[in-house]
């Protein structure tokens, strides 16, 4: 598979939508109060997702041995594909502005239907899940980003410990998440089904930074039943470079 760099990369393909929609887009969403006000170029466009889905930056089999080809190749065609179909159909039938970010829907999710809410929460997080991995990835983030870990939970180590144990203990399927708050501070925490931070029918609110799949299709082929060795695994994958950009753009 091409890598995004000779295809359709995230900022190339965002710079297609003007940023002056974007720069609406993102101020009216409330959970994105980072990026309101002034937009400095395309800084906003890494917290922006597009209605469809976009080509993976990496061959299936880039992420073995944390994470299997097989596994890949039916998550993204199958699972993370379907949920992209279907989203299309919804914003269809439900007459959704596509000019402004997927965000703005997620922002105000409760004014929609089921088939939305499922759906756009399954293709906005399956979308984030693929940019924050990457092969010959892992160790630890460095920087502002590693500086505000550390003020946040008071180590690294102790933010593992507690995405960890969010990721761990969601009972059934969801996603474990790191974000940044109203606050401007990390969090970490958890969101049932295919709910994430944006929602406004959330519990647990943020702009997403990083976010882990425990749905059983993301690792039962090679895990089985043992989660904790997936979100183990998942330590190894972790493209920081993309979530410290996420987290630039979420602390403008």
């Amino acid at each position: 598979m091409n890598s995004l760099e000779n295809g359709l990369s995230r900022r190339a393909f965002l710079s297609n939508t003007s940023k002056a929609s974007l720069a609406v887009g993102l101020v009216g969403t409330g959970i994105l109060s980072a990026c309101s006000g002034e937009v400095k170029g395309d800084d906003t466009a890494v917290l922006a997702t597009s209605f469809t889905q976009t080509p993976l930056a990496y061959d299936f089999a880039a992420l073995q041995p944390h994470i299997d080809a097989q596994t890949m190749e039916i998550h993204y065609t199958k699972h993370a594909a379907s949920y992209a179909k279907s989203l299309g159909e919804a914003i269809g039938e439900e007459a959704v502005d596509t000019n402004k970010p997927l965000e703005d829907v997620l922002a105000g999710i409760s004014k929609y239907s089921v088939k939305m809410r499922n759906n756009g929460g399954g293709h906005y997080n399956h979308e984030l899940f693929w940019k924050v991995m990457a092969p010959n990835a892992g160790g630890k983030p460095d920087g502002e980003l590693a500086a505000a870990i550390d003020a946040s939970f008071g180590s690294f180590d102790e933010f593992v410990s507690q995405f960890d144990a969010a990721a761990k203990s969601r009972f059934g399927s969801g996603w474990a998440w790191l974000v940044v708050g109203a606050d401007k501070k990390l969090a970490v925490g958890s969101t049932p089904n295919q709910d994430n931070p944006l929602m406004d029918v959330s519990d647990f609110k943020g702009t997403p930074l990083l976010g882990l799949d425990v749905w059983e299709h993301a690792y039962y082929l090679n895990y089985q039943n043992r989660r904790p060795e997936y979100v183990t695994a998942f330590w190894n994958v972790i493209n920081w470079n993309t979530v410290a950009e996420r987290f630039a753009a979420a602390s403008m």
